[in-house]
């Protein structure tokens, strides 16, 4: 039987995908990552002061007002995380810094909401999301996302959307 085209790509797909290592699809789409591979891909939440500028370019590489796609860690559990969305704010010597999206509601009143007193603003919809549901921008939590980890897989957020979502952060007067 010939190998073809077709079937080598899938080939390669399927290696890719059990590869050790590899993050492992949990039941409610998130995934699991081997204790090894914490430290690199799920480093501390930055907490220092962000600077940035509006800078998007599509060059390849994520820039301040580009949402990207990367693997995020849960708070409560930085051993487990889901793929999402996530805004990019700058740069921390290697890292990018990120305020992940949802497109899920949250207020005040959301039942079940774990962590109450997060801050998040509505965006609305965009290429992010393929469904194109109206997504909102955590404000509170400032992730170090590591820029090999990224997918291109997004948007350019428009201006004055990335400066509201900065002026509206907690200390943006450092902005």
């Amino acid at each position: 039987m010939a190998t073809t085209s077709w079937t080598r790509r899938v080939a390669t797909l399927v290696r890719r995908a059990l590869s050790p290592g590899r993050a492992t699809p949990g039941r409610d789409g998130t995934a699991a990552l081997p204790a090894q591979t914490i430290a690199g891909r799920a480093p501390a939440d930055f907490t220092g002061t962000v600077r940035t500028s509006y800078a998007p370019h599509r060059d390849g590489v994520a820039d301040p007002g580009e949402i990207v796609w990367t693997w995020v860690p849960f708070e409560e559990d930085p051993s487990r995380g889901k793929d999402r969305p996530v805004l990019v704010i700058g740069r921390d010597s290697t890292w990018l810094l990120a305020l992940m999206l949802s497109s899920k509601e949250h207020t005040a009143t959301t039942p079940g909401e774990q962590h109450p007193g997060q801050r998040w603003i509505d965006i609305g919809t965009g290429a992010w999301d393929s469904r194109r549901r109206p997504s909102e921008v955590r404000l509170d939590r400032v992730l170090r996302i590591d820029p090999r980890r990224v997918r291109r897989e997004g948007a350019v957020l428009d201006r004055a959307q990335f400066d509201l979502i900065a002026r509206s952060r907690p200390g943006s007067r450092s902005w």
